[in-house]
């Protein structure tokens, strides 16, 4: 008799090895270049406003945000001679804007002696966070950029300093998106992390899940979440034994989350997901 333990690491391995169902990939419309449009406005606005505290930063962004603004127009032309404009190539411009969009309101970068304080406060590549989901996800409504936030857990502590707090703001995107349908049995929903908010202060990032939970799931871990709680420790001890992990869901590579046949991935505000760092991260005190 094949076990259910069996049955899941079957699952999971057809995961491993792309069996994941193609993802649905909207194609890019008039609306989403008056969007990139709306950005190159508002970070036209922001770098005035920095203007007045740094003109040679403001300079120098204002240069880089001439460039996207012809990008911005190259897109729009080809969308109208074309008909078409890649999906990818629409989201690298609009990934870059939302970048220079963080710097026009951070300040300059430390000075060389600093270096060693820097790597103190370096996030690596590999670090894992528990983040709670604050607003419903569901991949029978959800669309390819839509966003979404979800709050830090518990503390990230680098060298014995509280470096990310519990309650820091995360955002995150939903990369791909494919809802059960009577041709495509198999629900899936992509989802990624692109902006981390600490003190008043926003950092780009590049972050995807890698585990998740019922929010009733951490029913009595309170006294392990807060002020600083082993980083981990609330899926850790969860996924150890006690209930609450999402119910026909499995996890697959790239934060992919693939429900069972015929099944939409909901998930619920409260959700808990752990949330493992891409690229190293630098956070200021």
């Amino acid at each position: 008799m094949i076990t259910h333990g069996a049955r899941l690491l079957v699952l999971l391995a057809m995961l491993g090895l792309g069996a994941t169902p193609a993802m649905a990939q909207p194609e890019v419309s008039t609306s989403d270049i008056e969007r990139l449009q709306t950005m190159v406005n508002e970070a036209g606005r922001e770098v005035a406003s920095l203007r007045e505290r740094d003109t040679a930063a403001a300079r120098r962004l204002q240069a880089e945000l001439d460039e996207l603004q012809d990008e911005v127009i190259y897109l729009r032309v080809k969308l109208r001679k074309e008909r078409s404009v890649p999906r990818a190539e629409y989201a690298e411009l609009r990934d870059r804007l939302d970048r220079l969009r963080v710097r026009t309101g951070g300040d300059p970068p430390p000075a060389p002696a600093a270096a060693a304080a820097e790597d103190d406060r370096e996030i690596p590549v590999g670090t894992e966070l528990d983040v709670r989901l604050q607003t419903a996800i569901s991949s029978g409504t959800a669309m390819v950029e839509d966003r979404f936030e979800a709050t830090t857990l518990v503390d990230l502590l680098r060298q014995g300093q509280v470096v990310i707090p519990a309650g820091a703001t995360v955002r995150g995107v939903i990369t791909a998106v494919q809802a059960a349908g009577r041709v495509e049995r198999k629900a899936s929903l992509s989802l990624s992390f692109d902006r981390l908010t600490v003190r008043g202060r926003t950092y780009p990032l590049r972050a995807t899940v890698t585990g998740a939970i019922e929010g009733e799931g951490i029913r009595g871990e309170a006294g392990r979440v807060g002020t600083g709680a082993a980083v981990g420790g609330v899926i850790g001890g969860i996924l150890g034994g006690f209930r609450g992990m999402l119910a026909g869901i499995l996890i697959g590579g790239g934060g992919t989350l693939v429900a069972t046949e015929g099944h939409d991935v909901e998930l619920k505000p409260g959700t808990v997901l752990r949330m493992r760092f891409d690229s190293p991260l630098v956070v200021a005190q």
